[in-house]
């Protein structure tokens, strides 16, 4: 009497676990690729604002925000922030009028895309955001990473980005490190919480020049800003 077989074969179960093998690694790959694509877009984010930044300079011989002539020069500048639309010519962005202020002479002196008008307060029609619905800030403060943080102009990503998407931009675009360079961790918080630093379970371990992002932590609450 001939017994049929009820079990897996050796190569039945080998197909099985090279076909779970190449599913994982897809998972995997896809998540690799999401993430690279998210660095990318964090970091033209803070490109594009460097660069017009920068080109605003040239163009004015003043920064954005802090312009004392701008609605002489910038057309259809609002009345709402500074003087009829003007900063106060001081050489810095200052927290406040100014910083809001800096996307509005920005935007309708065509730096950057999209139309922002100034308000007392950041709105969506003031400021634009991470892709993490928090609102950049582009200052003259020394809210950044460091032992000693001089104050200087600097663009913040704003917070709520999750740690290893920060660290990977720092090793791409600069040195790696939270606390040193031209890309550094930042405790603005924006409209949310303040991210911490100092902690093992905080986006950086320490608040010294040797300190490094918590990249493995899980941390979804953390900034950063590139000085200019």
């Amino acid at each position: 009497m001939m017994h049929r077989q009820t079990g897996f074969t050796l190569i039945e179960i080998a197909i099985v676990l090279v076909i779970i093998g190449l599913l994982l690694g897809g998972v995997l790959k896809g998540q690799e690729l999401i993430t690279s694509a998210r660095v990318r877009n964090l970091i033209s984010q803070q490109d594009g604002v460097k660069a017009a930044f920068f080109g605003f300079q040239d163009r004015f011989r003043a920064y954005p925000g802090d312009y004392a002539g701008a609605d002489q020069n910038i057309p259809n500048i609002g009345t709402a922030c500074g003087v009829n639309g003007n900063g106060n010519g001081n050489g810095r962005i200052e927290a406040g009028d100014e910083a809001i202020l800096s996307w509005e002479h920005l935007s309708k002196a065509g730096f950057i895309t999209g139309t922002y008008t100034c308000s007392t307060t950041e709105t969506n029609t003031t400021t634009p955001k991470n892709p993490y619905n928090i609102f950049l800030q582009l200052v003259y403060d020394d809210v950044y990473g460091g032992a000693v943080a001089q104050p200087r102009h600097n663009v913040k990503t704003g917070s709520q980005i999750p740690v290893e998407l920060l660290a990977e931009m720092d090793r791409k675009i600069d040195d790696g490190l939270p606390n040193t360079g031209g890309f550094r961790f930042s405790a603005y918080a924006g409209q949310g919480t303040a991210p911490e630093a100092g902690s093992t379970t905080a986006c950086t371990d320490a608040t010294t020049a040797t300190g490094v992002w918590n990249g493995t932590n899980g941390n979804t609450n953390c900034g950063a800003a590139s000085l200019l």
